[in-house]
């Protein structure tokens, strides 16, 4: 079977999404299918690689580094030009008129449903949002269900992600749980010390809350509590964030690539951070637990459902809440919430996941 995978907002410096789409598309290469991966770039290109043939599309510049294709024909061509058997999508915008190609086809089209856009319009035009909120929900509605009637099946990643579309009452949403690379996040000595070391990993822009977390270590370390906090990642809201941290113990890493290394970044800290509350799934969360660190997220956001008893704490995303939760972590037995973080994390391998997107591609045909 032929896969294309189509994804905007795909660059060097992205974090879940990349890691989602490479991770499906080499576990479909490796149960014998061919993928091709079509997503923005500066310049049009493509090239082999193990995992499959890649595809750059010429990209607007959006904020925070990131591309977007805007001329959506020139997707259609290139799935006229390959022809494949089934098409999934990793975008709500752009790309979602892929579904219309494949139904033309009989292709299959699956839509990866990354992020909820009545959060994410929430959290990243908060005043709209104020002044417009039901007019702006009631937009959002209307499009989730168009987005729905359009592929064979919508993919969502937790309860908090199917909320988006259970009002609809459409019968093609799927919850699939995502996975963690095991093998790389893993467990690993760690010295002890009188500083909880505190760690956040992701894109630093406003809706995934970044700034409570510098506010947290404030309040931290205003009530004399020894702490340091590494920051990993970089996005638009940097520069404004390193203002807000000075004269804080807070160091910023920039995004760091390299799998392993941020893997022995997390392992070696007491305590990660997760504080969106519009995240809807949060691999930032499995990757730390794989690692035996426990993890402080939003409650009522979907990296919530990651959790288990002694693996972290849900708490309200503002910087008291989140204060409140370090301390109450760190007081339990350190080997215990070492333990019982990295068991949680063995409950989602991508293998599972894998194999359930492949089911969706391989037998989900229209009727």
């Amino acid at each position: 079977m032929k896969i294309v995978q189509l994804a905007n907002f795909y660059s060097p410096i992205s974090g879940g999404l990349r890691t989602v789409v490479d991770t499906l598309g080499r576990g479909y290469v490796s149960r014998g299918h061919q993928r091709v991966l079509v997503v923005p770039g500066a310049r049009p290109g493509r090239w082999d690689t193990a995992a499959g043939l890649v595809v750059t599309l010429p990209g607007v510049a959006v904020s925070g580094g990131y591309r977007m294709i805007a001329r959506p024909s020139a997707v259609l061509r290139v799935l006229d030009e390959i022809g494949p058997d089934s098409v999934e999508v990793s975008d709500k915008a752009t790309l979602v008129g892929a579904a219309g190609w494949a139904r033309t086809r009989g292709v299959r089209a699956v839509l990866l449903s990354h992020e909820r856009l009545d959060r994410w319009v929430a959290a990243r035009l908060p005043g709209l949002w104020r002044r417009a909120g039901p007019v702006l929900d009631r937009a959002v509605r209307r499009w989730n269900r168009s987005l729905a009637s359009r592929f064979d099946t919508v993919v969502v990643t937790t309860a908090y992600a199917e909320a988006e579309f259970a009002p609809l009452d459409v019968p093609n949403v799927r919850r699939i749980p995502l996975g963690v690379d095991l093998s790389t996040f893993r467990p690993a000595p760690v010295a002890t010390g009188r500083t909880a070391r505190l760690v956040y990993a992701g894109r630093l822009s406003p809706e995934k809350n970044a700034g409570a977390v510098i506010e947290a270590v404030r309040l931290l370390a205003a009530a004399g509590e020894p702490v340091r906090l590494d920051v990993y990642g970089d996005g638009a809201a940097r520069a404004a964030l390193t203002r807000q941290a000075g004269g804080l113990p807070v160091c910023f890493h920039g995004h760091l690539a390299d799998r392993p290394a941020l893997a022995r970044a997390l392992a070696a800290a007491d305590l990660a951070f997760a504080p969106s509350a519009a995240e809807t799934f949060g691999l930032s969360v499995l990757e730390a637990l794989a690692c035996g660190t426990p993890v402080i997220t939003a409650a009522g956001g979907g990296a919530a459902e990651l959790l288990g008893p002694g693996t972290g704490l849900a708490v309200p995303p503002h910087p008291a809440g989140l204060a409140a939760g370090v301390l109450e972590v760190l007081s339990w037995p350190p080997a215990q919430r070492r333990r019982t973080a990295r068991l949680r994390a063995e409950q989602f391998p991508w293998a599972a996941t894998i194999s359930a997107m492949l089911d969706l591609h391989t037998a989900d045909r229209r009727g």
